[in-house]
Parts: structure tokens; sequence; C-alpha cells
């Protein structure tokens, strides 16, 4: 076998295609190996034919089909017509009308679903006049406020014999603003009525909050604060002044849940129409 002639899997990487393509090419008899060995199978193609496949894929890249391609070949010609390639254009022309109606379509459910997200994310909402047992303590970070309420805020509760009525409502104040650790916190959580204070727990009523700005928070308590700011621009943008402490209200946590992209918290923040500031 003369060394310029290549077997299948070398001409298959010359011409960075694969075996599967050349062998579909030589079934439609648009290229043919040169020589196929009758005994082993084997095919061969020759170093020449390597100018004829890029030609192939040239026209395949410029949108002419196989069989074009083939008939091409089959006139010897090689070279599409001007006639061939000016109606090559209209395609790609139609083409990109149809692409420019589906970008703008695809933008258009972007900006809906956008909308649609927002509206169902930030909320609008009055809260009503409870009842709350309140403990206040200073934590490290939010990681220790589970602990805080298994270990000393539950137990006392419980040793209270505080009520708390279905749906459940329990929720933090930060005091002093933000801090990303000694945090002084406000864990509150509504009961039925009020019992007698201890040194743990102390019990107010809440008064109404007539309008609130409500966000939705998915994910661990590290994501509130920049949640909390992003809320707090958004307010700013839309004319609303804070009237008094953000609530965290936890409604999915570690409780009930084990991922911890699944907790959902609800910033509530006191707010009336005006300046903030």
């Amino acid at each position: 076998m003369k060394t310029n002639r290549l077997k299948i899997g070398e001409f298959s990487r010359l011409c960075r295609v694969t075996v599967r393509t050349l062998r579909h090419y030589e079934e439609i008899d648009l290229l043919v190996p040169e020589i196929v060995d009758r005994e082993t199978g084997y095919r061969y193609y020759s170093v020449d034919q390597f100018q004829k496949m890029q030609g192939i894929l040239s026209l395949k890249g410029m949108g002419f089909s196989l069989e074009e391609i083939r008939d091409l070949y089959e006139d010897e010609t090689h070279v599409p017509s001007i006639e061939a390639l000016e109606d090559k254009i209209r395609v790609c022309e139609d083409e990109l009308r149809q692409l420019k109606a589906r970008k703008a379509q695809l933008k258009a459910m972007v900006a809906s679903q956008k909308k649609l997200k927002k509206m169902e994310k930030i909320t609008i909402e009055r809260l009503p006049a409870i009842i709350v047992a309140s403990h206040r303590a200073t934590i490290t970070s939010y990681d220790d406020l589970g602990r805080l309420c298994w270990e000393v805020i539950g137990p006392e509760m419980a040793r209270l014999g505080c009520e708390c009525p279905e749906p459940g409502c329990c929720y933090t104040i930060e005091h002093g603003g933000y801090k990303p650790q000694d945090i002084d916190i406000e864990y509150c959580e509504k009961v039925t009525a009020k019992g007698n204070d201890s040194a743990l727990i102390k019990f107010k009523d809440i008064p109404e909050v007539p309008t609130a700005i409500c966000m939705k928070v998915y994910g661990p308590y590290d994501r509130l604060n920049q949640n909390l700011i992003n809320l707090l621009a958004w307010m700013e943008k839309e004319g609303w002044k804070v009237t008094d402490a953000p609530r965290f209200v936890y409604v999915d946590g570690a409780w009930n849940q084990e991922d911890p992209e699944k907790w959902l918290t609800i910033i509530q923040v006191p707010a009336e129409k005006g300046p903030i500031g």
C-alpha cells in the first residue's frame, strides 16, 4: 500500500470529521474512498482527497446541502453559480429576519418574567397588631440564632405556658443596625395572650403596621443583609420612607428544610411615602 494513502481513521483526523461522517459521504457517493481492500474491508483515502473534503466542508458551511454539493461535483464545476450563491444569500436574509423576530420575542418574554418575578418578590402589605413573646440577646452570627431558639427561647416559652396560634409567626429585629458579628437581636414570636414576664421572655403588644414593603428571600441567612440593601434601594427609587426597624420573618428554615437554598425569609420594612432619611 502506498504511503500517500490514509486509512479512514487517519483521514478523519486530518480532515477533522468523524469516521461516521466519512461513511455517510461514501453511502451517498459524495466522497468515496480511493481504495477499498476487499479482503480486509479497510478503506483508504488519498492525500489529494483532502482538498475535496475541504471544499465540501466550505460549501456545507455556506448552507449548501449535501445533495447540492454532490451535484456540483458530478457536474465537475465544484463552484456554485452566481444565481445559486445569490439564492443562498436570500435564504440567509430570511433566516436573519426570523432570528431577529425570535430574539425580540425572547427579550419580551424575559422582560415579562422579570416584571412578574419582581411583583412576586416585592409586595406592599398591612401587618396586623399582634402579641409577641420577646427575647433580646447578642449573638456572634446568625448561625447562633437556631441554637438560641432551641436551647433558650423555646424551653422558656414552654415553661411559661405560651400558646402560639396557627399559622405561627416569628421574626427578628436587629437593634443598632446591621453588624456582621456581635448582633444585638430581638426575637419575637406571636402568642395568643400575654403571660408573666421572666428574666428571658418579655411580652409585648405590637401595633398594626398600616404599610410594609415586603421581600421574599430564598437561601441561607448570610444573604439577608444584601437583600435588605437592595430592598431599601428599591424603596428609595419608588419614594418610600422607612418608619420603623425592618423585621426578618422566618417562614421555612433548618427546622423543616434541610436544603438551605429552600429556606424562606420575608423582610418586612414598615414604610410610608416620602424620601428616605
